[in-house]
């Protein structure tokens, strides 16, 4: 499958059938999921289905996206780290960054550069003109991601019986004249 986009150390891709197994323990790793209201998914076999049912990029031109880590001396495959991308939300007509990664790759900086390719992917590639970011408030790891690649605190709001912060970016071609650089 052709790669959505490139970083030094990773490949973003559209998630494939080959993906359901490393997803499925993403998944089902109780501190990859306590922050994001999603339940485990019950089988690999559940995953496949998921991955199959996965309509973001025939409805949006866009989606989440499996990303993997590049070996540095291209003598084995790529390593399944997990997913980051952008979701449109028909219902609040906005763009959503969310990311969502292995424990063992935390802290290596891999969620940051995914998520800043994600959101250079947007502004540049799709012409979005605002992308926002939302995480439960106690999960500071993704809220200090989101700060580091330029978003803004927008609120605070409740979501699956949790205290959750919304931040945003807008597209530099958009942006208000409060905030731009003088």
């Amino acid at each position: 499958m052709k790669p959505i986009l490139e970083t030094p150390r990773l490949v973003l891709r559209e998630f494939t059938e080959a993906d359901a197994a490393d997803m499925f323990d993403l998944n089902n790793d109780p501190l990859v999921i306590r922050y994001t209201g999603d339940p485990p998914f019950a089988s690999v076999e559940a995953t496949k289905i998921f991955i199959r049912q996965y309509a973001h990029y025939k409805t949006a031109g866009y989606g989440r996206w499996t990303t993997l880590l590049k070996d540095p001396q291209n003598r084995h495959p790529l390593t399944y780290l997990g997913w980051c991308g952008l979701s449109y939300n028909v219902a609040t007509d906005e763009t959503d960054l969310g990311f969502r990664f292995a424990r063992k790759y935390w802290n290596n900086g891999f969620a940051t550069e995914a998520a800043r390719a994600c959101l250079d992917f947007g502004f540049d590639t799709l012409r979005l003109k605002k992308i926002i970011g939302r995480a439960m408030k106690e999960n500071t790891a993704s809220i200090h991601v989101l700060e580091k690649i330029g978003m803004t605190f927008e609120k605070e709001f409740e979501a699956h019986g949790a205290s959750c912060v919304k931040y945003y970016r807008t597209h530099p071609l958009h942006e208000d004249y409060r905030h731009r650089d003088l």
